[in-house]
């Protein structure tokens, strides 16, 4: 298996080397927890050998969200922005100096995305809707879904050429009850994938040729081929799978080498893989359970902001970790992509 580099971590200091682990070939018993193994497509597991890189982060703030999810790095205000789900609040986070504010909806929110108009677009349990940060205003945009009350929008992000993305779910996570959806204004929504059960992560290729995609509960990292001026996909097919004990793969966000960087729901941490051969690069560790999402940010996209979750925690894990729900920084030493603003 090709072996692979990656450059030491500048500041966030706390590298830690995990020495060499036992080969696995086909059929093998993959040790629980063990973030040096992945399942590929044709059913092979395939164990990286060489040293893994793990790399710490830090806790920034500790909002104590019940579901943050969402990051989005915000070049204009040098900020991010931020959702707690369950709680409703849209956030922008000044890394310099550490502070908050938020702007709460009083609505189940999946994510907000910058806008070419200086506004945010926001997925919602009622559909999409324009919201400012000014003004404090929310103004209805589109709602694809309004025959399912019992749905709400999950992630979402803008392909490269500005359109939005954005996959719907059941509240209660019941499977295949959602839909991605491709939204190029208020009248131009279309169903592209789908039926899914989470819709979560998304992330296209620096040749905007290639579109990767998660359904958390497969466990896996999809691919498909993508036309950039249809805005349209196909051939869907896994370019890898988690292994148990690994986690769920939750929001995701690629790197300007094209690895992607996948948040890990019950993996304590984030997983850098190459999506094209399905090889884990590296870990960067956090200490909470439940990873949520991640993007690159700071002056030169070398920050990744990581969001975590507190839910569903009995006492004793909330005792074992004080930091859940928080946002956490790591510099794993690569160059990340901008957050693309909505066209529409």
């Amino acid at each position: 298996m090709r072996e692979r580099s990656l450059p030491r971590p500048l500041g966030y200091a706390g590298i830690r080397v995990q020495e060499d682990c036992p080969a696995t070939d086909r059929g093998g018993v993959i040790p629980r927890g063990s973030f040096s193994n992945f399942r590929l497509l044709n059913g092979a597991l395939a164990v990286r050998t060489a040293a893994m890189t793990s790399y710490q982060s830090e806790c920034v703030y500790g909002g104590g969200a019940v579901l943050a999810e969402g990051p989005v790095w915000d070049e204009v205000s040098q900020r991010y922005y931020w959702i707690d789900i369950e709680r409703g609040r849209i956030c922008r986070f000044d890394p310099r100096s550490r502070s908050n504010q938020e702007w709460i909806l009083g609505i189940r929110l999946g994510f907000a995305v910058l806008t070419e108009s200086g506004d945010l677009l926001a997925g919602t349990q009622d559909g999409l809707l324009r919201f400012s940060c000014e003004n404090g205003q929310a103004t209805p945009y589109a709602n694809p879904e309004p025959d399912l009350p019992n749905n709400r929008f999950n992630d979402g992000k803008c392909d490269p050429q500005g359109r939005l993305w954005g996959g719907t779910m059941s509240i209660d996570e019941s499977e295949t009850k959602g839909t991605l959806y491709r939204i190029g204004s208020a009248s131009d929504i279309s169903p592209q994938h789908g039926p899914v059960s989470i819709s979560n992560g998304l992330a296209w290729s620096s040749d905007s040729r290639r579109m990767y995609y998660i359904d958390s509960p497969t466990r896996r990292v999809d691919a498909f081929d993508y036309d950039p001026e249809k805005g349209s996909i196909s051939h869907h097919r896994t370019a890898f799978e988690l292994a148990e004990g690994m986690g769920y793969p939750d929001g995701m966000t690629i790197d300007a080498e094209d690895n992607v960087w996948v948040a890990l729901w019950e993996g304590w941490g984030v997983g850098c893989f190459d999506p094209r051969s399905g090889e884990m690069l590296a870990k960067v560790e956090v200490p909470v359970a439940r990873v949520t999402s991640c993007c690159f940010g700071g002056p030169e996209l070398k920050d990744l902001m990581i969001t975590t979750a507190s839910r569903d925690l009995s006492e004793a894990e909330r005792v074992q970790q004080p930091e859940a729900g928080g946002l956490f920084i790591a510099r794993p030493g690569v160059t990340g992509t901008p957050s693309i603003r909505f066209k529409g």
